[in-house]
Formats: structure tokens, C-alpha cells, sequence
């Protein structure tokens, strides 16, 4: 099935398939994004030099500047962001202590 863009959808199942294929497209980058988790938790020296909080409200406020500038609901966004980066430093502090 050809994939349209959303809006050049005229039925649901091209909205689906549009949908379940940046679902995918998503999870790839996720995978990316963690994988950078892996090289911070390589590189810093110290466990305790995971969690920035200065870095963590910087990332969020440039999701939700993003999110404004594309019109999208930048509030929802920088709450998807809050727990993205909860979740990468849970990531990255179990790859350290791996190490």
C-alpha cells in the first residue's frame, strides 16, 4: 500500500497505514536516541554526572519551542518529552552500572 501523506488521506485505512508506519519510523529513531544513552553512560566518568538537570530543562524547551513553531500542542509535547528524558536517564544509569 502506498503510504500518503496525512493530508491527501481519504479513508481511514490510509490513515492507519500512514500512522503505523511512523509508528515505526518512531521506534527506529527511539532506537537512535538510546543508543546516544549508551555512549553518555561510556563516556562520563561518574555515575552522578547522569542526571543534568540544567540539560534535561533545556531539552524539553526545545521540544516544546519546536512543537509551538509547528503549531502542534507544545504543553502535551513538553510533557511526552518530560517522561522521554525520565526514561533515557533510567536508560543511561542502567548502562552505566553495567560498565
Amino acid at each position: 500500500m502506498t503510504i500518503l501523506d496525512g493530508p491527501d488521506c481519504t479513508t481511514m485505512a490510509e490513515v492507519r497505514a500512514g500512522v503505523d508506519r511512523l509508528d515505526t519510523e518512531l521506534v527506529a529513531l527511539l532506537a537512535r536516541r538510546f543508543a546516544y544513552m549508551d555512549a553518555a553512560a561510556r563516556i562520563k566518568p561518574a555515575r552522578a554526572a547522569v542526571r543534568d538537570e540544567d540539560r534535561k530543562a533545556a531539552v524539553i524547551a526545545q521540544a516544546r519551542a519546536e512543537a509551538a513553531r509547528l503549531g502542534l500542542p507544545a504543553e502535551a509535547i513538553a510533557d511526552l518529552w518530560e517522561r522521554l528524558v525520565e526514561i533515557s536517564i533510567a536508560y543511561e544509569l542502567a548502562a552505566f552500572d553495567r560498565r
